[in-house]
């Protein structure tokens, strides 16, 4: 008897790159989201260690997305599978995805800089500012960066029920797609 999967072949799945990269992210947003909650919740002490961690780890997360899209549009994809409108939100809510895991730590990382705090990538490389201290869209950019967290938390959540949705109630090989 074939084990879960295993119907599907290499050609079914994606490339281990991308395989790789989904749950290595996947790990380290719900890593740093709970994190970026607490530093309002922490004592000043110990904030500016919060952020260090939480924006590292969040710059980290964007240079592993432009890996991903690279290998994403330099790869060969399974066709999605199903009907037209799930084709369609399951390809809008991955692209929400990919847009929203480069638009947050971006804004994140600008706006820290524009509040005057450059990042130094886990207390041991610095890294340039693009813009500097810039109090004047400071605010913006930390906005952006909530907003876009609250969004990103929505499409996880859209993306998780698919997920139980084809694992649990259709029983069929999508999550193996992706292991």
């Amino acid at each position: 008897m074939a084990k879960p999967g295993e119907e599907l072949g290499e050609e079914g799945r994606y490339p281990s790159a991308l395989r790789f990269l989904h749950w290595i992210i996947a790990g380290l947003v719900l890593a740093t989201w709970p994190l970026g909650l607490m530093i309002g919740f922490v004592k000043d002490a110990v904030k500016l260690d919060f952020y260090m961690v939480h924006e590292s780890i969040g710059f980290l997360v964007l240079w592993l997305m432009l890996l991903r899209i690279g290998a994403r549009l330099t790869g060969t994809m399974p066709p999605i599978e199903g009907p037209a409108l799930e084709r369609l939100v399951a390809g809008l809510v991955h692209g929400l995805l990919y847009v929203f895991l480069v638009v947050m730590p971006v804004s994140g990382f600008l706006a820290t800089n524009a509040h005057g705090f450059p990042l130094t990538w886990f207390g041991l490389v610095p890294v340039w500012s693009p813009i500097g201290k810039a109090p004047d869209i400071a605010g913006t950019l930390s906005a952006i960066h909530e907003w876009s967290a609250w969004i990103l938390l929505t499409l996880f959540a859209l993306h998780f029920a698919a997920v139980v949705f084809h694992h649990v109630i259709r029983r069929d090989e999508t999550l193996y797609r992706i292991l």
